[in-house]
């Protein structure tokens, strides 16, 4: 596939105004690259891991629009492409956000992409593979060209997913792949104060709480303590809540409601906050 012409051969520094992200490894200089070149992109890693805020922090520091979508069971290609709608007595075309974003250019971004409905997901193919290009049937199958500087971005978690939830090797082809996964303690603790100001042994032991949970192997515990639960807890702790009341609202309440499994992590957490005192 050959490179978007118009689009400038490498970005210099990030704007101080966007949105933050610390990489964990090299997905900025991916991300940057696919967008050069108008390779689609699929992100894989756990919630509330950093995909979205990565595809936020990557539209401001490109200085596109960002067309973001988050798919559920019910969502029709029609919602991505468009439909006739009545509009003050007459009837007209909408174009939906990936229509939008192929005529505008810019990153259309399909959150959790396998919750979409097959024929939602079918409607990217075409313009996700060297065609770059969108066909509205319901339009008469007037074809649209992607403008320079469009980008395809799709997201979702490979360990959520059940066999019957999965994209299609036909899907998965058209993308290339960045690997995302929660950060290694030091840069999630940047996180922490970036975030939310808390600083010191709360932010240390947050984050060793996270790692603790996330070692823990348990059939009734589908998700780990995500950076996005740290975030929440730490902002609770600076609004004046304590440490076990902060972390159980924020990590222990939002993972489980099986009473066993709340009951063990609440340890957890109370173990934590005598090691922060």
């Amino acid at each position: 596939m050959s490179a978007q012409p118009s689009l400038a051969p490498s970005l210099g520094p990030e704007p101080s105004d966007a949105p933050f992200y610390l990489p964990i490894g090299n997905e900025v200089e991916m991300f940057e690259a696919a967008w050069r070149r108008g390779l689609p992109l699929m992100l894989k890693g756990p919630t509330g891991c950093g995909k979205t805020r990565l595809v936020e922090h990557m539209a401001h520091r490109l200085g596109v629009g960002l067309h973001s979508v988050s798919c559920h069971e019910d969502m029709t290609a029609s919602d991505l492409l468009g439909r006739f709608l009545l509009v003050g007595g007459d009837t007209s075309w909408v174009d939906g956000p990936l229509t939008r974003a192929v005529r505008k250019g810019g990153i259309c971004y399909l959150d959790e992409i396998v919750e979409a409905r097959p024929d939602a997901i079918v409607a990217i193919h075409s313009v996700a593979d060297h065609r770059r290009e969108l066909s509205l049937e319901r339009l008469g199958g007037t074809t649209i060209k992607a403008t320079p500087g469009f980008l395809l971005v799709v997201s979702y978690n490979p360990g959520y997913q059940s066999v019957l939830k999965d994209m299609k090797p036909s899907t998965r082809q058209r993308m290339i792949s960045i690997d995302l996964d929660f950060p290694p303690a030091d840069r999630e603790r940047q996180i922490l104060e970036r975030e939310t100001g808390v600083t010191g042994e709360i932010a240390d032991d947050l984050v060793r709480l996270a790692q603790a949970v996330r070692r823990v192997q348990h059939a009734g515990l589908r998700e780990a303590a995500s950076t996005r639960t740290l975030v929440a807890a730490a902002a609770l702790i600076e609004e004046g809540l304590g440490f076990v009341a902060a972390a159980t609202a924020a990590i222990a309440g939002p993972l489980s409601d099986d009473p066993e499994i709340r009951a063990a992590l609440v340890s957890m957490i109370q173990t934590y906050a005598s090691d922060a005192n």
